[in-house]
C-alpha cells in the first residue's frame, strides 16, 4: 500500500548531506567571483518571497552570472532561509572562480532539502551532468526476499515518479512527489522525487528515471540513499533503520595557482576539463572519418589535436543510443580514480545531444589490435605480454583494494586495454563498473553488462557480482596472451575450458603461442597455472588480484601454496 504523503516524513530520517559540485570554465576574472557573491547575498530572501523558487542573473558578459534557488514543497521560511544561506557559503568556498555549481543538502537542524545553482550560462535545460550520489551504509536484511523488496520498491519509484512528473502549473513546485510506502516483511519506506520548474515535464521524466536507474545499478539492496542531478533530485529512506546519510569526502584544498583559460571540473575534490563542442569539433576535423580510431558500442573514437598540440582521444556516444547512464558513470568513476594502469579521463562535453568523453591518447591503440593480428602479434616479445599480464592485474588490484572506492570493471578484455608508447597497459572503458563500498564483498544485478566469454559464470548466470568476476575475467585475458587467439577460437569452448583440459591430459604447452617457443617453457606454463586459477568456475577459489601480484612476481611455489601444482592438477584433472 502507498499513501501520498508530506515531505515532512523524510526530514525525519535524513541525514545533510553537503558539498558543492564545481564544474565548468575557470574564469580568471575577479568580477565574476564578486558578481557571484552579489547575486547569492540577496538570493534566499528572494527565494522565500517568490514562493519557494527564484532565479536571477548580474553582471555584463562575458562576467554574467546566473543563479537559482529552490526550496522543496511545505518549506518552513526560517529553514528555508537557513538551508540556501549555507549552500551558497558552501558553493563560494568551494567553487571559487569556476563557472557552474550545484549542490542539494538539507539543513543540518531542520534536515530541510534545497537546492542552488550558478552558471555562466541561462538556465531552462535538462541538466545530467555532473551526478550526485549517496547511498546509506546499510544493506537490506540479508534473511530477507530480496526480489519481493526490489519489486514493491520498484512499485514505489514508478507511482513517486508517475504523481512527480503530473505537472502542477499553479505552483513552482509543479514537479514534486512524496510518498509513504507500506512494504510486506520489510520496514516501511519514505520516498520523494522533485524537479526544479524551469524544465518540461518530458525532461523531469527522463532526469529522475536517470536517478533512479543510476542509484538502482550502483547500490541495489541499500536501505536508503539520494541521487540527484542540477535539475532533480531521487531520495528514499528505510523508515525504520533511521539511517544517517555519509556525508561526502571533504572538499580539497584548491591549488593557488591554476593555469590560465584551461576549463575544469571539480567532483569530490578532482578537477577535469569540461570541453565545449566547438574546441572538439575543431580538434577532430568535425570528427573527420580519417581520424577515427574504432568503434564501441555506444559510440566512436576519435582522435584529436587540441590547439595547443596535445593529442587526445575523442568518444562521441552515439545520440539516442542507451549510452547516458554509462556516460555518467564513467564520468564519476574516473574523476575518482588515477593510476598509471588505468586510462586517464581527461574531461567530458554534454551539450544539447552530444555526449563526449576525452581521454589522454594512447598511441598503440588496444590489446586485441596486437595480440590477434597475424603480423603485430611479434611485436609482443614475451617480456612484453608479461609487462602488459602484470600491468593489467596492478591496474585491477588498485580498482579492488587500493583506491578510495572498491571499483568492479564487469567488461575486462583486450579490447578494453589500452597500449601505451612503451606498451605499458591501461584499463579503460568504465562504463559499465560497479561502485563497492569499501568493506563490500558482492552484489547481484538484474543488468548484465559486458562481453560474453570474459564473464564469469555466476555473473552471467545469476548477476551475482563481486572482485571475483574481474578476476575470472583477468584470467581469460591472460590465457588469450598465452596463446595469441581469441577466447572462441578453441574448437568451440573457451580458451579457459581447452586449456583446462590440455592441463589434465599434462599437455599445457599446447596453447602456448608458436613465437614463443624459444621463452623459457617453466615461466609461461607458470602462467597458464594462474589462467587457470583465476578462470575457476567456482568464485570461491579464484584468488584475489593481490594475490596474483604475489604469484607473478614469484619465480617457485612452496609446497603448501594454495599455488601447488599438484594440488591444482588434481582439482582441474577431475573437471
Amino acid at each position: 500500500m502507498i499513501i501520498l504523503a508530506s515531505s515532512l516524513l523524510f526530514h525525519q530520517t535524513l541525514e545533510a548531506v553537503n558539498g558543492a559540485r564545481c564544474f565548468g570554465s575557470l574564469d580568471s576574472n575577479s568580477s565574476y567571483a564578486q558578481n557571484r557573491r552579489d547575486l547569492f547575498s540577496t538570493l534566499a530572501n528572494d527565494v522565500v518571497t517568490n514562493g519557494g523558487f527564484y532565479n536571477a542573473s548580474l553582471g555584463q558578459y562575458p562576467n554574467t552570472v546566473y543563479a537559482l534557488g529552490f526550496c522543496e514543497k511545505y518549506y518552513e521560511q526560517k529553514a528555508c532561509l537557513r538551508c540556501l544561506e549555507s549552500l551558497a557559503l558552501d558553493t563560494e568556498t568551494s567553487c571559487g572562480n569556476i563557472t557552474k555549481s550545484f549542490v542539494w543538502s538539507s539543513d543540518d537542524e531542520d534536515r530541510f532539502w534545497c537546492l542552488i545553482r550558478s552558471s555562466n550560462q541561462p538556465f531552462g535545460n535538462l541538466e545530467l551532468i555532473p551526478p550526485l550520489i549517496e547511498a546509506d551504509p546499510d544493506h537490506i536484511e540479508p534473511s530477507k526476499d530480496m526480489t519481493l523488496f526490489m519489486q514493491q520498491w520498484e512499485s514505489a519509484v514508478n507511482k513517486t515518479l508517475e504523481t512527480a512528473t503530473q505537472a502542477n502549473t499553479s505552483s513552482v513546485h509543479k514537479y514534486y512527489s512524496a510518498i509513504h510506502a507500506h512494504f510486506t516483511e520489510f520496514p516501511n519506506v519514505n520516498m520523494a522525487m522533485q524537479c526544479t520548474p524551469d524544465i518540461t515535464s518530458q525532461d523531469c521524466k527522463q532526469c529522475l528515471g536517470d536517478c533512479v536507474e543510476y542509484f538502482r545499478e550502483q547500490f541495489r539492496g541499500r536501505a536508503g540513499g539520494m541521487a540527484s542531478f542540477p535539475s532533480c533530485l531521487f531520495r528514499w529512506d528505510n523508515v525504520t533503520s533511521m539511517p544517517a546519510l555519509p556525508r561526502p569526502p571533504a572538499q580539497e584544498k584548491r591549488p593557488s595557482s591554476i593555469p590560465e583559460k584551461k576549463e575544469y571540473s571539480n567532483s569530490d575534490g578532482q578537477f577535469m576539463l569540461l570541453f565545449n563542442l566547438d574546441m572538439i569539433s575543431m580538434a577532430t576535423a568535425d570528427f573527420s572519418p580519417e581520424n577515427k580510431l574504432g568503434q564501441g558500442g555506444f559510440g566512436t573514437v576519435y582522435k584529436g589535436i587540441l590547439l595547443n598540440g596535445i593529442e587526445i582521444a575523442v568518444k562521441r556516444l552515439t545520440r539516442g543510443s542507451e549510452g547516458g547512464i554509462e556516460f555518467r558513470n564513467e564520468v564519476s568513476i574516473l574523476t575518482r580514480v588515477q593510476h598509471k594502469n588505468l586510462v586517464k579521463l581527461l574531461g567530458f562535453c554534454n551539450e544539447g545531444d552530444e555526449k563526449i568523453l576525452v581521454y589522454e591518447f594512447v598511441p598503440n591503440s588496444s590489446l586485441d589490435r596486437f595480440i590477434f593480428d597475424e603480423e603485430k602479434r611479434s611485436l609482443l616479445t614475451w617480456e612484453v605480454r608479461f609487462k602488459i599480464i602484470e600491468g593489467i592485474a596492478r591496474g585491477l588490484v588498485y580498482l579492488h583494494e587500493d583506491s578510495q572506492l572498491k571499483i568492479i570493471h564487469r567488461d575486462l578484455k583486450a579490447g578494453n586495454i589500452l597500449l601505451d608508447a612503451e606498451m605499458n597497459p591501461k584499463v579503460a572503458d568504465f562504463g559499465t563498473a560497479r561502485l563497492f563500498d569499501t568493506d563490500e564483498t558482492r552484489d547481484e544485478t538484474k543488468r548484465i553488462a559486458g562481453t560474453r566469454g570474459y564473464m564469469a559464470p555466476e555473473y552471467l548466470n545469476y548477476g551475482q557480482i563481486s572482485a571475483k568476476s574481474d578476476v575470472y575475467s583477468f584470467g581469460v585475458v591472460l590465457l588469450e596472451m598465452i596463446s595469441g587467439q581469441r577466447n572462441n577460437s578453441f574448437e568451440g569452448e573457451g580458451i579457459a575450458a581447452f586449456a583446462r583440459k590440455r592441463w589434465a591430459e599434462g599437455r599445457p604447452e599446447v596453447i602456448i603461442d608458436p613465437l614463443l617457443i624459444e621463452n623459457p617453457s617453466n615461466e609461461i606454463i607458470k602462467l597458464i597455472h594462474i589462467g587457470l586459477l583465476c578462470a575457476q568456475q567456482n568464485a570461491t577459489k579464484r584468488p584475489t588480484m593481490s594475490t596474483v601480484i604475489v604469484w607473478l612476481g614469484s619465480h617457485s611455489q612452496s609446497e603448501d601454496d594454495t599455488m601447488s601444482m599438484s594440488n591444482v592438477f588434481t582439482e582441474l584433472s577431475c573437471r
